[in-house]
C-alpha cells in the first residue's frame, strides 16, 4: 500500500463516522486554539508595552533606590529634591533631571469627583518627556519654589471635573486641599495599562508638604543623547553611592525595563500555553481510545485485509495516517478558531493581539506529532492482529 492509498483509505473511515471524528478531534481543537490565541495576546501586551517605553523617549534613565532586578522588593526611597541638582550636575544641565512623587488621591469639583494620581513633578517635567500643553501653562520653578496650590491636568481629568467648560484658573479640590488649575496637557494616551491622562501635576514641594515627606519616588535623566545613556548610567549610580555610603541605586535604561518586562510577558505567555497544550495532551489520549475502539470493531475487517493480501506495514500505516488525520484536521480547525479569535480581540479590545506565523505552525506540528504518538499503540495493535483470529471475530 502507497501512502496516497493509505490516505484515502483512511479519509473514507473517518468521513464515514463524522460525528465521532469531530468528537474526537474536539480536545485537539480546544488545545491548538487557547495555544494560537493566547500567544497571540501575549504578543499584543508586550508589543503594546514596548511602544508605550518607547514612547517616552530613546534616551532616558530612571533613577530609584535599591537594585533593579525582575522580583526584587521595592526599597524605600531616601531620594530627595537635592538629588536632583546632584544627577544635574554630573549630567552638565538641571533642566535635563526631573523628579516625581505619586500617590493616589480623590479630586472634587462641586458635585463632580475622581478618583486619580496626582503627580508632584518639577518644573523640568515638560521638557524631560517632551509633554505639550493643550493650554494653558506648565509648572514653573516659582511654583515650586513657593509651594502654590496649582495644579495642571491630564486631558480625560479635565473631562472629568470641568465636562466642557474650561478649567484655567478655576478651582478644585485634590485631597481636601484646593487648587487653582493653571494648564491642561495633550491627550497622551496609557503606559503600561494606566491612562496617562487621568493624571493631575502639582509642584513636587506642594505634594511633599500635603504627604508631610522629603522624599521623592524617582529622578528622570534625560540624555543628550541616545548615544550617551551607557556612558551615563554608571556615574549617575556612582554619584548617588558616594552621597549616601552603604546604599545602593539603580539608573535604569530603556533597554533594561524593555528586556525586565518581556522577560515577564514571556514566561506569563509560556506558562499560559503550556496549561492549554494539557489540552492536546487529553485530546491525544482520546484519539488514542477512539482508535483502539476502531481496531476493536474493525476487525474482521483487518483481517480480511490481511488474507488478501495485506502486510502488517500497511495496516499499520493505515490506521497511524488515520491518527494523524484526525489531530492534524483538528489542529488546522483549532488555528482557524485561534486566528479568528485573535482577530476578534484585536478589533474589541484596546490591547492588540499579534498573529505570529510560528505559533500556527508551532501548533500544527505538535498535533500532528499527538496524532503520530498516540495512534502508534492502535495501529501496532492491528497489525499484529492474527488474520485468522480476525475473520472468526464477531
Amino acid at each position: 500500500m502507497t501512502f496516497l492509498e493509505g490516505f484515502r483509505v483512511a479519509f473514507e473511515a473517518l468521513r464515514a463516522n463524522r460525528l465521532r471524528s469531530l468528537l474526537t478531534m474536539l480536545g485537539v481543537i480546544i488545545g491548538v486554539a487557547a495555544v494560537v490565541l493566547l500567544v497571540g495576546i501575549g504578543g499584543g501586551a508586550k508589543k503594546e508595552v514596548t511602544g508605550q517605553v518607547e514612547g517616552l523617549g530613546s534616551n532616558l534613565l530612571v533613577v530609584v533606590p535599591g537594585k533593579f532586578e525582575l522580583g526584587s522588593a521595592p526599597t524605600v526611597s531616601r531620594l530627595s529634591l537635592d538629588d536632583v541638582d546632584l544627577l544635574g550636575r554630573v549630567v552638565g544641565n538641571r533642566d535635563a533631571v526631573t523628579a516625581s512623587l505619586t500617590s493616589g488621591e480623590t479630586a472634587r469639583v462641586g458635585t463632580r469627583e475622581t478618583f486619580t494620581s496626582m503627580q508632584g513633578v518639577t518644573e523640568t517635567l515638560t521638557r524631560v518627556f517632551e509633554r505639550p500643553l493643550a493650554r494653558g501653562q506648565a509648572i514653573s520653578k516659582t511654583d515650586v519654589d513657593t509651594r502654590r496650590r496649582v495644579a495642571v491636568l491630564g486631558s480625560q481629568a479635565a473631562e472629568k471635573l470641568f465636562g466642557d467648560v474650561d478649567p484655567i484658573g478655576r478651582q478644585l479640590t485634590l485631597a481636601g486641599v484646593r487648587f487653582r488649575v493653571i494648564g491642561v496637557y495633550s491627550e497622551r494616551g496609557s503606559a503600561f495599562g494606566v491612562s496617562r491622562d487621568g493624571e493631575i501635576h502639582v509642584p513636587v514641594t506642594t505634594a511633599q508638604r500635603m504627604l508631610g515627606s522629603d522624599r521623592i519616588d524617582a529622578i528622570v535623566v534625560k540624555a543628550p543623547s541616545s548615544d550617551r545613556v551607557d556612558e551615563l548610567q554608571p556615574k549617575l549610580v556612582e554619584a548617588l553611592a558616594d552621597r549616601y555610603p552603604g546604599e545602593e541605586f539603580s539608573a535604569v535604561t530603556q533597554s533594561e525595563i524593555l528586556g525586565t518586562i518581556g522577560k515577564i510577558l514571556g514566561l506569563l505567555t509560556l506558562v499560559l500555553a503550556a496549561i492549554a497544550a494539557i489540552s492536546l495532551l487529553v485530546g491525544g489520549v482520546g484519539v488514542s481510545n477512539i482508535m483502539l475502539v476502531s481496531v476493536r470493531e474493525r476487525t474482521r475487517e483487518i483481517g480480511l485485509r490481511k488474507a488478501l493480501g495485506a502486510r502488517q506495514r500497511d495496516v499499520l500505516l493505515q490506521f497511524l495516517i488515520e491518527a494523524v488525520l484526525l489531530t492534524a484536521v483538528g489542529g488546522c480547525i483549532g488555528i482557524a478558531i485561534g486566528i479568528g479569535g485573535s482577530l476578534l480581540i484585536d478589533l474589541l479590545s484596546p490591547v492588540p493581539a499579534v498573529i505570529t506565523w510560528w505559533s500556527p505552525a508551532m501548533a500544527f506540528a505538535v498535533s500532528a506529532g499527538v496524532g503520530v504518538f498516540f495512534g502508534v499503540a492502535p495501529a501496532r495493535r492491528a497489525a499484529r492482529l492474527d488474520p485468522v483470529v480476525a475473520l472468526r471475530t464477531d
